[in-house]
């Protein structure tokens, strides 16, 4: 029972946060103190279980540096000109047939190499939409087909935030993960390909305002130097080489692209990683703002508080009950389709797709390796479930925030056609990969 009520508290105060627009961290701190007393009235001191909760922080530190350096790389990005030449150029190689097949490309390969949906749907996506409009292109469809791009890379990118945190709470390598997430993803990749290929010359755009290419040309140096960060981005994690070490050579090359090819100030490339991108008045290049290790601290402390939630809940054994019952649920139903329910239901709940993440792995751990399945198979069913679900949950933040970016409303999602296909196809294939469903 007195679960239960830290579970309702917990809820509550995540709706409650969400409808005052407060940090998630306070709904976390609130949800810590019921579980913690649920600890208390079950005999474990408080004291006892934050050594516990500690203990499962150590873990996460490589993981919250990762974060911190995502933060670095996305503000570095774009005061070198990188995102802006990728866009510049996308822009050039359009043809009226395939624009959103362009669009949806371009927003793969940019997810890809920096690893957020948010800060491609805020810059690419708002780009992209706005040649939509202007071109006579179906909004509703060109963002649908956007939300598509941006998760490709969110799901398995090395620099991706969501995939490191994937591999952190499962305790698998970022690098096992990728590879097994670019198999699984193959045969949806190549639907997706041929549905957008119809779909985009269905659909051709009349004309691409040139109006956008001049502003490129006359706010931003394009040069092919700027695509020297997003190379070493794509190619090093390739050649073995530790996520970290290729992410800070990444940014080191992006702040000696922006200080010698841009001209930006030295000491203002290091203020914009740090703080993030501000553009000089409204124009064209305001659609970059953002980024920066500012950014990536309120992400930090909810992974770091939610590793005292997984500490808690494994050595006080508090989800015991439930996990026994998603135990049998997962022997009746196979392993995959439990993960899709609490998938749906932690996303519908919570409203957030770390949160969402954080709670599969506490509920669905236990149950996983008492079906005698391995972390790598834990880590794959929630890279092609939870984190692609939380972009098609309309009133979640994953779903609902890269839409509010590109002016589009919850009748694109059923044109996010990657984010249901991957979760789908994996269903029917997944013997392929591991023994069992």
């Amino acid at each position: 029972m007195e679960l239960a009520i830290a579970f309702v508290v917990f809820i509550a105060s995540m709706i409650a946060a969400i409808a005052l627009d407060l940090s998630m961290v306070w709904a976390l701190l609130v949800g810590l103190v019921a579980f913690l007393s649920v600890g208390k009235l079950r005999g474990f001191g408080i004291r006892e279980q934050m050594n516990m909760g500690l203990e499962s922080l150590k873990d996460s530190k490589g993981v919250v540096q990762i974060m911190l350096i995502i933060g670095l790389i996305t503000a570095s990005w774009r005061v070198c000109g990188t995102i802006t030449v990728f866009v510049y150029y996308g822009i050039k190689v359009i043809t009226p047939p395939i624009f959103l097949l362009i669009a949806f490309l371009l927003a793969c390969l940019l997810s890809y190499a920096l690893g957020t949906s948010y800060g491609v749907a805020g810059t690419v996506g708002v780009i992209f939409m706005a040649l939509a409009r202007s071109g006579d292109v179906d909004p509703t469809i060109a963002a649908g087909v956007i939300l598509s791009g941006v998760y490709f890379g969110d799901r398995c990118s090395p620099a991706s935030s969501c995939a490191n945190l994937v591999a952190g709470v499962t305790g698998t390598d970022i690098f096992t993960n990728v590879k097994l997430m670019m198999k699984t993803a193959g045969l949806p990749f190549a639907l997706t390909l041929a549905a957008y290929t119809i779909v985009s010359f269905r659909n051709p755009i009349s004309h691409v305002d040139e109006t956008l290419v001049r502003a490129f040309e006359e706010q931003f140096a394009l040069s092919f130097w700027a695509f020297v960060p997003a190379i070493f981005m794509l190619v090093l994690p390739f050649l073995k080489v530790k996520v970290k070490h290729a992410m800070l050579v990444s940014i080191t090359s992006a702040v000696l692209v922006a200080w010698l090819v841009q001209g930006v100030e030295l000491t203002s490339v290091l203020h914009t990683c740090i703080f993030g991108y501000q553009a000089e008045g409204e124009g064209l290049g305001a659609i970059l703002n953002g980024g920066g290790l500012v950014s990536m601290i309120e992400v930090s402390i909810i992974l770091a508080i939610s590793s005292l939630y997984s500490g808690i809940f494994s050595d006080t054994n508090m989800l015991g009950e439930l996990q026994d019952l998603l135990g049998r649920a997962c022997t009746k139903v196979g392993k995959f389709a439990v993960m899709i329910m609490m998938s749906i239901a932690m996303v519908a709940i919570f409203c957030n797709q770390t949160i969402a993440i954080l709670m599969c792995n506490d509920l669905m751990k236990r149950p996983y390796s008492d079906c005698g399945a391995e972390k790598e198979e834990l880590a794959m069913d929630m890279a092609n479930s939870v984190v692609l679900i939380s972009g098609l949950i309309p009133w979640s933040i994953a779903c609902n925030v890269p839409l509010t970016f590109m002016g589009a409303d919850p009748s694109s999602v059923p044109y996010a056609l990657y984010l249901y296909i991957v979760p789908v196809v994996y269903w029917f294939t997944k013997k392929r990969w591991f023994k069992t469903r």
